[in-house]
């Protein structure tokens, strides 16, 4: 059997706006997301649009609140910083506006201290004496998380890292 005949068909549209109310009730979506689960049911451009426009009328699904909630979560649960939640953002084509609101939620406070944490448990880790070297493998680790240049060299300066 070949993998896409174990792919759902939906035929009918009530029955996929169905599906997809429930797909959006169970966490925050991207409209981007919903039309990609839409297509891979098999429906059409057409009905894809329209459930779309039902389910944000109705109050399912919204970019901003998945905004926020992308940003926030991403944040606390795995530490990403502003640049990598952008990326991420754009990747799944939510509108520029929204996301700048959405990294305005991210206390400074909270993202310094949550950079801090990051770059002091990456520290402890860390095997190499060269202090030059250690420097650029933190700096680098950050980086990779998110965070932008000037910060990481702040926290790392302010901290003796």
């Amino acid at each position: 059997m070949e993998s896409e005949d174990r792919k759902p068909k939906i035929p009918d549209p009530k029955t996929a706006q169905q599906k997809a109310e429930k797909y959006c009730v169970y966490q925050e979506r991207a409209q981007q997301e919903v039309r990609e689960k839409l297509y891979s049911w098999g429906l059409h451009q057409r009905d894809a649009e329209n459930i779309i426009s039902e389910l944000i009328s109705n109050n399912f699904l919204s970019e901003e609140r998945f905004a926020n909630a992308y940003a926030l979560g991403k944040f606390r649960q795995k530490g990403w910083g502003k640049i990598k939640i952008n990326q991420a953002l754009k990747l799944k084509r939510v509108p520029e506006g929204l996301i700048k609101k959405a990294l305005k939620q991210i206390d400074l406070d909270d993202y310094l201290l949550k950079l801090k944490g990051i770059l002091e448990k990456k520290d402890a880790l860390l095997k190499e004496k060269d202090a030059y070297k250690r420097s650029y493998q933190l700096k680098q680790y950050a980086f990779g998380k998110g965070y932008e240049g000037d910060l990481v060299a702040e926290v790392l300066k302010a901290n003796d890292l």
